[in-house]
């Protein structure tokens, strides 16, 4: 039988669902058997990335490699959502086009059957500014997908978060916390740039090398409809360190990288980038991970407007 190891994001996040992650976690293993007989696998090593779900690679019958994701419940009930089903849904719509190829879907386990692919983007060798270049580059592919998917008030989700969240915690700065918000606001009008089907969280990680396009696509598609400059804040958000040590100049200059290689407006890039670096350290910090949030929330000091 499969030995499960857990990476240790998507250990805080069972953690943090209690007993439904609790439950979820002691079901798995004969989940992973359930799975090998209907898709004639035979397991390899679990595979690094999945903060929320259990990714571990395969061989079929026939000696070609797979990938199998479960996705961990989405909340307290641990009950099998339609988040693997969406996430499905994404990857059939693109065909391999700027995202990984899905070759089949376990409903009833909330499991995926993916191509193979290589190492991730974040671990290539490289400049931040090669990274981000391969990112846009990569999005411009994916956000051709044609799905008619929901179109949710992300800006709102976000700045209802972050009150939610720094009122738990007390752990953002007040100035970052009236920019968040402030921000949400903003974004919370449409913007120039007509709306694509948005990959909803395309950083460095999530794009992996793929020998089949000689290229890199996205895994783990969230899938909505909105404003491609949400997904180009997503690619500048991280880099925590990096910002502390060379100020807020960097990231000014990554932005102004990322809007003219897209030619997607500059403005809402920066917004986006500012509110999804505020939120995700919230977010992770949430469920117990202090160490990883910490640079988000601390960079996000020296962004803070002046005027």
């Amino acid at each position: 039988m499969h030995t499960v190891r857990l990476q240790p994001l998507a250990r805080a996040k069972v953690a943090s669902l209690g007993e439904a992650g609790a439950a979820w976690l002691d079901r798995l293993p004969a989940v992973l058997e359930e799975l090998a007989g209907q898709w004639d696998l035979t397991w390899e090593r679990p595979l690094p990335g999945g903060s929320a779900s259990y990714v571990v690679g395969a061989r079929t019958a026939d000696g070609e490699p797979r990938v199998v994701k479960v996705v961990l419940p989405a909340g307290t009930t641990g009950e099998v959502t339609a988040d693997a089903g969406h996430e499905a849904a994404v990857l059939r719509a693109a065909g391999g086009h700027g995202y990984a190829l899905l070759h089949d879907h376990a409903p009833a386990h909330g499991a995926l059957l993916l191509e193979r692919l290589g190492s991730s983007l974040a671990r290539a060798p490289g400049t931040p500014e090669r990274t981000l270049d391969t990112l846009v580059d990569t999005l411009r592919r994916a956000w051709t997908a044609d799905l008619a998917a929901p179109r949710p008030d992300r800006a709102g989700e976000l700045r209802d978060l972050v009150v939610r969240l720094d009122d738990r915690h007390h752990a953002c700065d007040p100035a970052v916390r009236r920019q968040a918000v402030a921000y949400a606001e903003r974004l919370s009008a449409p913007g120039p740039d007509a709306d694509v089907l948005l990959h909803g969280d395309p950083h460095p990680g999530n794009a992996l090398a793929c020998a089949r396009t000689g290229a890199h696509v996205l895994v783990d598609p969230d899938g909505f409809r909105g404003d491609p400059a949400y997904d180009l804040g997503v690619a500048l958000r991280d880099r925590g360190e990096r910002v502390l040590d060379e100020g807020r100049g960097v990231v000014e200059r990554w932005c102004d990288r990322v809007a003219g290689r897209s030619g997607v407006d500059r403005g809402r890039t920066w917004c986006w980038a500012f509110l999804e670096r505020v939120s995700t350290g919230l977010y992770v910090l949430d469920f117990g991970a202090d160490r990883v949030a910490r640079p988000f929330l601390d960079s996000a000091r020296l962004l803070v407007d002046q005027r």
